[in-house]
């Protein structure tokens, strides 16, 4: 790899810090679980296995060719997953330009998509460690009813990844289903090199060995050579507060951005501390609000780390459990991300599995406004103003990131508008990575969450309830869970998607 910029020259290698980076170093490459304290040391325990996995990862290969050839009648791969089961996969194949669907939404219009193709060509990989996140078992339970429907064995279009011993996994091998499992001494965020982030990349034509021996070049190099890495380290800890810009223009290496968001943002953003990715689209975005710039390819940015896809991942995994024991915290758990679960699972039991009619205080044409002004200009110039000190704005689509993309431009304009961070974020998806921040890390974040009228949609089999329920009360718990912490909020529901999208935009670009 090749680590450069104007950050590296204001490094203190002579600082206590610093010091004490150099042991977490060693500690981290013996596997030490005391590594981040006592409190830590139980999780950590069984949670390190990620250290080795440019080696470990090799022995699943000849498994990834069996079940390559298992399923050769198969011609299109959609992966059903949430946070660390899909990020990784779709990176990898975004920048090796393979196709993979992510199915990683409830949207019932995005799931349409996951549906439309020919089913009998269709493989839908089941991904999830424990077999219970709720988005995963709706797409399984979908997928097997267009199956059943079609004729089709479902053995032969559906293949899961799981840990061992998961309720997933014994209720697949009791079905009959291909099952490959992980390595259950890896957390979520760190899997990118598991059974989680190779074999849907390899479905796909990845030659995932090169990806593995990537890993392992980069992993041998930092390991005898500690300082660069150590540096990023460090200059994550010393040289911003919270905020650091991705720029993944130019590497092409796409996705590379949202997989890190991820991993640092759930990893760090907790006990009121933490460090928080924004995502953007280039280096002139990148400094807003005074953020840490950070590229991938050749640039005047701050920090420039090139590599290859799989020194990257393994990379940023180990400046990921070094920026945790330099802010004190344990990068390994997530404490507040089973909140906003729980108050989904509270309102689907309220609503007896009928969304009710939710009534805005304003209106404004194909703009619904829940906790804002009149107008949808006075309610974003609101949002904007009612940022804490030091604060961001944090945009939540619970969209189809198909069809409705174009709401990702609002990103960079509320952001040049505020001259603030301004992160953007899928729902659900971001539940399962920056969700975590944002109820754990430092108090100071403005929310725009943005909800759409549904004209397509699907009951959930097995459940007493549709996608649009169950999409619109993951949105509204997440909801209650940040009121409940005060934040500036503000919720706008599309009552029609792309006149709403063409309006909010516009209405944006005139504050």
């Amino acid at each position: 790899m090749k680590i450069y910029g104007s950050a590296i020259s204001r490094v203190d290698r002579s600082s206590d810090l610093y010091r004490k980076l150099e042991r977490v170093h060693l500690s981290i490459a013996a596997k030490d679980p005391n590594t981040w304290g006592p409190e830590a040391a139980v999780e950590a325990a069984i949670r390190l296995n990620w250290v080795d996995l440019p080696e470990t990862s090799r022995e699943l290969l000849p498994e990834i060719d069996a079940v390559i050839a298992r399923f050769s009648h198969i011609k299109r791969i959609v992966l059903a997953g949430m946070g660390g089961s899909s990020l990784a996969p779709e990176v990898i194949a975004q920048s090796y330009q393979k196709k993979l669907f992510i199915l990683d939404s409830t949207d019932p219009h995005y799931v349409a998509h996951a549906l439309a193709g020919d089913v009998a060509s269709t493989l839908l990989v089941v991904s999830s460690k424990s077999g219970s996140t709720i988005e995963t078992t709706s797409a399984r339970a979908i997928f097997s009813q267009a199956c059943e429907k079609a004729g089709l064995s479902l053995s032969s279009h559906l293949l899961v990844i799981t840990d061992p011993g998961s309720p997933l996994d014994l209720q697949a091998r009791k079905v009959g289903l291909t099952v490959i499992n992980a390595d259950p001494q890896v957390g979520g965020r760190f899997s990118a090199l598991t059974a989680f982030g190779l074999v849907p990349s390899a479905l796909v034509g990845v030659d995932v060995s090169v990806i593995l021996d990537q890993a392992a070049d980069a992993k041998k190099e930092f390991v005898s050579d500690s300082q660069f890495i150590i540096d990023v380290a460090a200059i994550f800890l010393t040289q911003t507060e919270q905020y650091i810009s991705f720029v993944e223009r130019g590497s092409g290496l796409h996705g590379l951005s949202d997989w890190i968001e991820q991993l640092i943002a759930e990893s760090t953003g907790k006990s009121g501390v933490g460090r928080l990715p924004v995502a953007v689209e280039d280096l002139e975005s990148a400094a807003v609000g005074g953020a840490l710039t950070v590229s991938f390819s050749d640039s005047e940015a701050d920090l420039v780390v090139t590599g290859e896809l799989g020194e990257h991942f393994i990379f940023w995994e180990w400046v990921t459990a070094l920026v945790g024991a330099g802010l004190e915290i344990d990068p390994f758990n997530q404490p507040n991300v089973a909140e906003a679960k729980s108050a989904t699972a509270e309102l689907l039991s309220q609503w007896k599995g009928v969304l009710p009619a939710l009534i805005a205080p304003h209106s404004d044409k194909k703009v619904a406004i829940f906790g804002g002004e009149n107008s949808l200009g006075q309610s974003l110039r609101a949002l904007i103003h009612n940022v804490p000190a030091g604060g961001y704005i944090s945009i939540q689509a619970y969209l189809d990131r198909k069809d409705d993309k174009r709401i990702q431009e609002l990103r960079r304009i509320l952001s040049a508008k505020s001259a603030l961070p301004v992160t953007f974020g899928w729902g659900p998806r971001f539940l399962h990575s920056t969700g975590q921040f944002h109820k754990g890390g430092q108090p100071n974040g403005a929310f725009l969450q943005i909800t759409g009228d549904c004209h397509t949609n699907f009951e959930i089999p097995g459940s007493d309830f549709s996608f649009e329920t169950l999409l619109m009360a993951q949105a509204l718990g997440d909801f209650q869970a940040l009121q409940k912490r005060k934040f500036p909020l503000l919720r706008l529901h599309l009552e029609d998607r792309p006149a709403g999208i063409t309006q909010l935009l516009e209405a944006a670009r005139l504050l």
